[in-house]
């Protein structure tokens, strides 16, 4: 993440000054150089198209009078080139009228002549903080676009897009974070995106696993200790916190944490200090929080197993993850993105699913969510005897819902999309995969018939398999945790 803001603050700013009065637009250039910025100027609105590609101006402070491209005009045309640009009009006492109408069409703001030099640089600096902070935005979503990508975050369905936009609009705080869901909906990834689009990014990003330790070892991963603190400390050592200083502290299950435990974690979050174990200094840190749980803490609130002060100062943001068994809509991309990843992996030629094995994959309900579907795929890349993964090559548990299903859903347990899915993917089966047939059978266009599979993710039984590499590559490549 390139420090924008930081950039733009640490010098004064670049000016293009546009006025057709020589005299106006010599002593405000001499003015604006002399409170440190640089500053260009132009004798019109077309002497000023031409400045800008060369001084790349932060803000452009033009007359509204000017013989042939007044500033308004002027405005437009910079706008086009560049929408984040400033721009501050002039215009003589008494036009008011015609600088609210600059203001309506864009202007950031206007000053009335005489100009007045404190309200000048009054208004330059709010100009500049205002550019800085909408490149700033840009820079960090455009951050998260790439992190996404390197992080491989599917998400098309409604849910998911929810969770991303939130991470864009929560990401440039600092604000505490609890990221909620089911285990295996992928935490630890929107945790990741959190960080890397935050103006953190520069930062590390340190991860802990609460569940996984012991109580005593977790106050030492946390906090540190201090040389013989304890049997075997044989020499001091950072915590999380301390070696997360300056970005971000990811804490996995912290529903797991010990009473005790959550008295100290409090303390760090509201006076960002904490004592290593064994010693008697505080060390101050800077560290933005990311938490993630798959436990109802307010449950544990009211079962008096997690302290309601910590609650509240972890749920400042709360982000829910939703399941798979939610998301029917990026189920394949995700076994695709799986399916390339592990066949690359293990050296395996392996392209795509049969009809049956992708409706197998539809149908279950997916208990271990994104990280249960990665283990399922991995599986059967490795046990794949062709380009196909078959439906003998996914684990038992699947294969007998999907024997369980094949008599049909029936009325009144199943729903119409159900019952819509069985009608036409065993019609498709029962006439040999013609989808132009099927169609002819269920009395349905054949162009819905096609529409109905691509949704479905399967393919007619002797028909080019439903998922492929080459006809349905994810947008966003994606993972788990």
């Amino acid at each position: 993440m390139t420090d924008v803001k930081q950039s733009l603050r640490s010098r004064r700013g670049r000016v293009l000054v546009v006025d057709d009065e020589p005299n106006a637009r010599s002593a405000l250039a001499e003015l604006l150089r002399g409170e440190g910025y640089t500053v260009e100027t132009a004798a019109d609105g077309f002497k000023a198209l031409a400045k800008t590609a060369e001084l790349d101006p932060d803000v452009v402070l033009t007359d509204l009078k000017m013989p042939g491209m007044d500033g308004i005009e002027l405005m437009q045309k910079l706008r086009s080139q560049d929408p984040d640009v400033s721009v501050l009009v002039m215009t003589a006492f008494g036009a008011v009228e015609t600088a609210v109408r600059a203001m309506q069409q864009g202007a950031t703001s206007y000053l009335t002549k005489p100009i007045n030099l404190d309200e000048l640089l009054l208004v330059l600096d709010r100009a500049l903080e205002h550019r800085a902070l909408r490149v700033e935005s840009q820079e960090l979503k455009r951050e998260l676009q790439d992190h996404r990508g390197s992080h491989k975050i599917i998400g098309s369905s409604p849910g998911m897009q929810e969770v991303l936009a939130q991470v864009a609009l929560v990401a440039p705080s600092r604000a505490t974070v609890l990221l909620t869901g089911e285990s295996g909906t992928g935490k630890e990834l929107i945790a990741a995106a959190l960080h890397e689009a935050s103006p953190r990014a520069r930062g590390p990003f340190i991860k802990l696993h609460c569940a996984a330790l012991a109580e005593s070892l977790l106050e030492s991963e946390l906090f540190g200790h201090e040389r013989g603190a304890f049997t075997g400390a044989e020499r001091r050592r950072e915590g999380r916190f301390e070696r997360a200083n300056g970005g971000t502290l990811f804490l996995d299950e912290v529903g797991e944490i010990p009473l005790n435990m959550q008295v100290k974690l409090l303390r760090v979050l509201q006076e960002r200090e904490f004592e290593r174990v064994g010693g008697t200094h505080p060390v101050q840190t800077d560290v933005r929080l990311v938490a993630a749980t798959h436990r109802d803490l307010k449950q544990l609130v009211a079962e008096g197993r997690f302290r309601e002060d910590l609650y509240y100062r972890l749920r400042v943001i709360e982000i829910h993850l939703p399941p798979l068994r939610s998301r029917s809509g990026d189920l394949s991309a995700l076994a695709m993105y799986f399916l390339e990843r592990h066949a690359r992996d293990n050296g395996r030629t392996v392209t795509g699913f049969s009809a049956e094995a992708m409706a197998a994959l539809h149908r279950y309900g997916w208990p271990g969510n994104v990280r249960e579907l990665e283990n399922v795929i991995e599986r059967a890349v490795v046990l794949a005897q062709s380009p196909l993964i078959e439906l003998r090559q996914l684990p038992a548990e699947l294969v007998a819902d999907g024997s369980a299903e094949r008599s049909g859903p029936s009325a009144p347990h199943a729903t119409l999309e159900e019952l819509e899915r069985h009608a036409i993917l065993t019609t498709l089966e029962a006439v040999g995969g013609s989808t132009s047939r099927a169609a002819e059978v269920l009395g349905i266009s054949v162009r819905k018939v096609q529409y109905k599979l691509q949704q479905y993710g399967a393919a007619p039984k002797s028909a080019v398999p439903a998922v492929t590499p080459r006809e349905r590559r994810p947008s966003r490549p994606g993972s788990s945790s």
